[in-house]
């Protein structure tokens, strides 16, 4: 498969997101490939959007999003779990993709190591476990994703069919407007 370059992340993070359905995210770990098909994610979309962490400007958790398209911003939340995140936009409009699960292809022993022994069900159903599964850390924060340590690939064209659209979750510190946005895509399985 073919990876995806900076251009293809130099749109607006809801056409992001949504294109992203059906990619490939692989990690280079410990002399193994881990590899998962995304399934799930979620838009944001630059300071007007209150959910987007840089609703409240530049800082330097948020400068990786208002620099170049392409680049991962990695965060961890209540201490314990990171998050991985895809800049997206243009160069100083702060934009990401929020990469909220995986269907686990590639590597499953290992991530079984590093989730602790999970079902497979529960390897990359958020997105704290994925990035967990994935060895995924602040490390990556604002690696471009044409790197050797992760990268994405594209796959098939998804049926629009397959893809349902909703509010984000998680963000009650967000407006209502922005609350309710329907900027979260998750990929049904085929029947």
């Amino acid at each position: 498969m073919s990876r995806l370059g900076p251009n293809f992340f130099r749109r607006d993070a809801v056409t992001v997101a949504r294109d992203l359905l059906g990619k490939r995210l692989l990690r280079s770990y410990r002399g193994d490939t881990l590899a998962g098909l995304i399934i799930e994610t979620e838009a944001y979309l630059g300071e007007e959007d209150t959910a987007c962490h840089a609703s409240k400007g530049c800082t330097a958790r948020t400068r990786v999003m208002y620099g170049l398209a392409g680049h991962y911003y990695v965060y961890l939340i209540y201490g314990m779990y990171h998050m991985l995140n895809i800049v997206t936009g243009d160069e100083g409009h702060p934009q990401a993709v929020l990469i909220r699960a995986l269907r686990p292809l590639r590597g499953l022993e290992l991530m079984r190591e590093l989730r602790g022994g999970v079902t497979d069900k529960h390897l990359c159903n958020g997105p704290g476990k994925l990035c967990q599964a994935l060895a995924i850390d602040r490390s990556l924060n604002e690696m471009a994703v044409d790197g050797d340590q992760l990268w994405l690939e594209d796959g098939p064209k998804v049926d629009e069919k397959a893809v349902l659209a909703g509010p984000r979750v998680g963000i009650g510190y967000a407006s209502l407007k922005d609350r309710e946005r329907p900027w979260r895509f998750v990929l049904q399985p085929t029947p």
